[in-house]
């Protein structure tokens, strides 16, 4: 099927498709699904795009309350992005975090979708904090790029580019992208999937930063500690998560309309290399 002919379009995983980072609870998460839904609407007007993501979900929980309802809505084009909720938690199996991935490679695959996932960026230059994570992404990430050969899912490498790990690419929690973020991971998928005019820009480097100071890093790491890092383990201390009694953003196929702001958030996004074909329209609705 020829990138032309996407016209039903699912996207299925946590908070980073959901759109955390990208917009606010107010006007609403845009995120790199939305603007990857952006850029197939300009090749198919037509397109119908549903986002099936919930934050806070781990791998297992969105293959069994996702996975159903993506097949059901016969996409042209699914996305799955998964697995750091399972890698970020003490007890951690990386085979089996693969193989639920796996199963819905297979499953969207088998049912006539072209499937594209993404390589997760090393958590530890994020958040040096999560260093001992280090291991864990590279070893998940080794099994996503075998599962996704098996089953011609197409993948967007960000793990090996030195810019995925870019400070400016993350929010303040450091474990959602930013807008500018949101518009690489987008860029990527799309050149994953070979869309029209799509390239690898998305791996350019951003303008370096001036070296911060010790105790500037030190600070920093102290606030992030208090204001995320507490919250989140208190979350899992409880066996509570951030996606508790919430559904899904999208859960129906609609239309890619207008969205005015979409035109100026994606000039700033060029200024920073990210590939410019895609402008004014949002995932609405």
């Amino acid at each position: 099927m020829s990138s032309g002919e996407y016209l039903r379009y699912v996207a299925l995983g946590d908070s980073q498709t959901e759109g955390l980072g990208d917009g606010d609870e107010t006007t609403g998460w845009r995120g790199w699904a939305d603007r990857l839904a952006e850029q197939l609407a300009v090749v198919n007007p037509g397109l119908q795009y549903a986002n099936l993501a919930v934050r806070g979900h781990g791998v297992e929980r969105i293959r069994t309350e996702q996975l159903g309802p993506a097949v059901a809505l016969r996409p042209d084009v699914a996305t799955v992005v998964a697995g750091v909720n399972d890698l970020l938690r003490p007890r951690f199996d990386a085979a089996a975090t693969a193989a639920h991935l796996e199963e819905m490679f297979a499953a969207l695959t088998t049912a006539g979708a072209r499937v594209a996932t993404a390589t997760f960026p090393d958590v530890g230059r994020i958040a040096p904090l999560a260093r001992p994570l280090r291991s864990r992404v590279i070893d998940l990430n080794a099994r996503i790029r075998g599962a996704a050969a098996r089953h011609g899912v197409a993948v967007a490498d960000c793990a090996p580019h030195d810019v995925s790990t870019d400070p400016r690419l993350w929010s303040a929690d450091r474990l959602h992208a930013s807008p500018l973020g949101h518009a690489r991971i987008a860029a990527a998928v799309a050149h994953a999937l070979r869309l029209p005019d799509s390239d690898d820009t998305w791996t350019l480097p951003l303008p370096p930063l001036p070296a911060p100071a010790r105790r500037q890093v030190a600070a920093a790491e102290l606030r992030w500690a208090v204001a995320f890092l507490g919250p989140w383990v208190g979350r899992r201390v409880r066996g509570r998560s951030s996606g508790d009694g919430r559904t899904a953003k999208r859960p129906q196929l609609l239309p890619v309309q207008i969205w005015p702001g979409a035109a100026v958030d994606d000039m700033s996004a060029a200024r920073d290399g990210v590939p410019s074909r895609s402008r004014g329209r949002r995932a609405l609705g």
